[in-house]
C-alpha cells in the first residue's frame, strides 16, 4: 500500500486556536478515564448489593435482583444509552429537566447520562460475579458464623463478602476493563472522549491510520496497566488454599 505515514501530525495545529491534535487526545483520554471510573464506582457498589440480594433467603429481594439482572443484561448497551439520554430526562420533574437540558453544558449532561447508563449496565454483570463468589464458598462458612452468634448482615460483612471478593478479582478485572472499552459509546451522544477525538483527528487531518493507531496504543497501554495492577492486588489479597494465584 502506497501510504505516506506522518507521525508528526499530532504536534501540528488543528487550526482551532492554539490546539494541537495531541491536545485532543489528552482531552479525550481524560473524559474516558472520568466516565469509566465514575461508572465503575456505581457498578461495584450497586452490583455488590444486588449480588448479596440474589443469595438471600428472602424470595422478594432475590426476585428483584434477578429481574434487574435479566433486564439490564438483555437490553443492548447502546439502546440503554439512548433511553437514558433522550427518553428518561423527559419524564423527570420539570426543575430537573430544565437543569439537565439548559442549566448545564451539553458535555456535562452527556457525561451524566453515560455514567449512569454504563454504571447500571455493568452492575448487572458485577452482580453475577458477586453471587458466584458467595455461592462458591463452603456451606459451612454460613453455618459456623451463625453458630457463634453472628446475624445475617454481619455474616455477609465479616465472613462471606471478604472471601468472595478475593475469589472474584479475576472476573472483576475483566469487567473493569470492559467499562473502559464500553465508554466509547459516549461518542454517540456527543461526549468527546478518546474515540470521538480520534475520529475528529482523522477527519481534520486526513491521517486516518496514524489517528487510529495512536488510539489503539492508548487503549492497549491503559488496559494492560490496569490488568497488571489488578494482578498485583489479586496476589496481595489471595488466601492460601482458597484460590489459586496468577492462574497457577
Amino acid at each position: 500500500m502506497d501510504y505516506n505515514w506522518d507521525w508528526g501530525v499530532f504536534f501540528k495545529s488543528t487550526g482551532i486556536g492554539d490546539e494541537r491534535y495531541l491536545d485532543w487526545y489528552i482531552t479525550g483520554l481524560g473524559w474516558t478515564i472520568a466516565v469509566s471510573l465514575a461508572a465503575w464506582v456505581i457498578a461495584l457498589a450497586l452490583g455488590s448489593l444486588l449480588g448479596v440480594m440474589r443469595t438471600l433467603p428472602n424470595r422478594w429481594l432475590s426476585g428483584i435482583a434477578t429481574a434487574y439482572v435479566e433486564l439490564f443484561r438483555n437490553v443492548p448497551l447502546l439502546v440503554q444509552l439512548f433511553l437514558w439520554y433522550f427518553f428518561v430526562p423527559d419524564y423527570l420533574p420539570q426543575p430537573i429537566q430544565d437543569w439537565f437540558k439548559l442549566g448545564i453544558a451539553p458535555e456535562t449532561s452527556a457525561f451524566i447520562s453515560v455514567v449512569v447508563c454504563l454504571g447500571l449496565f455493568t452492575a448487572a454483570r458485577v452482580c453475577e460475579q458477586v453471587r458466584t463468589g458467595i455461592q462458591a464458598l463452603p456451606k459451612g462458612q454460613l453455618a459456623a458464623a451463625s453458630a457463634v452468634g453472628f446475624r445475617l448482615p454481619s455474616i455477609y460483612r465479616h465472613v462471606l463478602l471478604p472471601q468472595a471478593f478475593r475469589i472474584i478479582i479475576p472476573p472483576l478485572t475483566s469487567e473493569f476493563l470492559n467499562v473502559f472499552k464500553n465508554s466509547s459509546v459516549a461518542s454517540l451522544i456527543g461526549l468527546m472522549e478518546l474515540l470521538a477525538q480520534t475520529k475528529q483527528t482523522a477527519e481534520f487531518s486526513a491521517n486516518l491510520f496514524e489517528a487510529f493507531t495512536l488510539a489503539t496504543a492508548i487503549y492497549f497501554t491503559l488496559n494492560m496497566s490496569l490488568m497488571l495492577i489488578m494482578r498485583m492486588v489479586e496476589k496481595k489479597v489471595a488466601v492460601p488454599g482458597l484460590i489459586s494465584v496468577g492462574g497457577k
